[in-house]
């Protein structure tokens, strides 16, 4: 059954690739995976590639919803970029998350047959990832996979009632299954490669960050202006306030809470502060509950998720970032808040310890709230220390456009396609996949579709 070979002269020879790309996170779901998929595929169209994305479909009313979503196929505003819809229901484990329907395998092959890529990219580890890896077997493709997230952190707070034993073991055979079937995996960083190699010691790994679109985050002085009168138009406890920021998904690995141990003292000093967290996720009541009984909740706003293009405006009005996440795979929001030019005071951990590198931009600290508010109060009063911060910010991150890092990824992809083409050879297409396409089967099967409906009907 593995089919007739189909030789085929493929697109990257044409220095023009087909990329599909199957994540179970994408907008208006909001969290790196998303902006890390969504980032690349603008790159690669621009570029003149094309790429598919097969993602989940939300309900039209969803609270986090920032797109026009339709059923099916959308084609973007981008050139060369195409999103596929699966149709889905939710999750049993988070509101924010669903799962798609396996039902649609064929509907999705179908789409993606007409699509004809020539690389499988996986950037999760669920239905819509299996997808992607049933369909790349299926016609012989290499498969693609970035390994995006520290499950083995973030898993037991997903299943609370589960002991973290029995978390770890069944994350375990996930991720072996998953890297089993690839046959590449990018990392973005050099701790999570080591992480990858724990799963599976001999896969062949890149470490690869995602870069950010630095035109999203440059703005001038009169639009910052506006957008800060209008914000404060709704959230009034911000008039005349120095805006400490937060920007990420409200959840306990994130470390938020350390954030409210450090604010009384930082008070102290500097009345005049506001620690402003602009997400959402399953922890945010819990959070508004413990700035309650903190009695600092005049000083915290949780005004939930920002589109994109509003949250580089709030990194703008911000005076510090701050990132206490202890488990971040990339840490890409202490880069967009220093393009904006505001200083960082984050913890140094997993991705934040690669993409900060040090005091670059900021500051990088350890995991002590005395050494971490020491930083924020050097900033908030120190001016030329602030100004001289805010300039290295620009600079630093500057480097990490997502233009360079796609250049990186397309040379990995064509090194790729090579790699398998020499091992695996070209390229297939299953027979029950050429019968299909025939003229007869396709008639037969109305006629016997049509007698099934009679009989149901009877």
């Amino acid at each position: 059954m593995r089919g007739i070979r189909k030789y085929i002269i493929i697109s990257h020879k044409r220095n023009v690739m087909k990329i599909a790309m199957f994540t179970d996170a994408y907008w208006p779901r909001v969290n790196g995976v998303t902006v890390s998929v969504d980032s690349f595929s603008r790159a690669l169209a621009k570029e003149g590639h094309d790429v598919l994305i097969v993602c989940l479909q939300y309900p039209q009313d969803d609270e986090n919803n920032f797109v026009s979503l339709k059923n099916g196929m959308e084609i973007d505003n981008e050139k060369h970029l195409k999103i596929l819809r699966v149709p889905s229901f939710p999750s049993f484990i988070t509101k924010e998350d669903r799962i798609g329907k396996i039902y649609k395998f064929k509907w999705v092959a179908d789409n993606v047959c007409d699509f004809n890529p020539d690389v499988i990219h996986i950037q999760t580890e669920f239905i819509i990832c299996e997808f992607g890896i049933w369909y790349g077997k299926m016609h012989n493709l290499p498969i693609i996979y970035t390994f995006h997230t520290m499950w083995d952190d973030y898993a037991p707070n997903y299943f609370p009632s589960l002991s973290p034993r029995i978390v770890s073991i069944i994350v375990n055979k996930i991720l072996k299954g998953i890297l089993k079937h690839t046959y590449r995996v990018i990392v973005p960083t050099v701790q999570m490669e080591s992480v990858v190699k724990k799963y599976k010691h001999n896969v062949k790994t890149s470490v690869l960050p995602t870069g950010i679109d630095i035109k999203l985050f440059q703005h001038d002085e009169n639009e910052i202006a506006a957008f800060r009168d209008k914000l404060e138009e709704h959230f009034p406890k911000l008039k005349g306030k120095k805006i400490l920021l937060f920007a990420g998904r409200v959840a306990k690995e994130k470390n938020i809470e350390f954030l409210f141990k450090i604010l009384p003292e930082i008070l102290e000093k500097h009345p005049d502060v506001i620690l402003l967290i602009a997400g959402s996720g399953p922890d945010i009541d819990y959070l508004k509950e413990e700035a309650h009984k903190l009695n600092i909740d005049d000083y915290c706003v949780f005004p939930g998720y920002f589109t994109r293009g509003d949250l580089s405006f709030v990194y703008s009005i911000s005076e510090v970032f701050l990132f206490p996440s202890l488990t971040d795979t990339q840490g890409l929001v202490t880069l967009e808040a220093m393009l904006t030019g505001t200083p960082v005071v984050a913890i140094g951990a997993m991705g934040t310890l690669t993409v900060m590198g040090g005091d670059n931009g900021g500051f990088m600290v350890s995991n002590n709230t005395y050494e971490f508010t020491a930083r924020v109060l050097e900033l908030l009063g120190n001016k030329e220390l602030y100004n001289l911060k805010a300039e290295e910010a620009k600079l630093h991150a500057s480097s990490w456009s997502i233009e360079e890092m796609t250049k990186k990824l397309v040379v990995l992809y064509k090194n790729m396609i090579t790699d398998y083409i020499n091992e695996f050879g070209y390229r297939i297409t299953p027979v029950w996949e050429l019968l299909i396409q025939k003229r007869w089967w396709k008639i037969n099967q109305k006629i016997l579709v049509k007698k099934i409906r009679q009989k149901f009907k009877k």
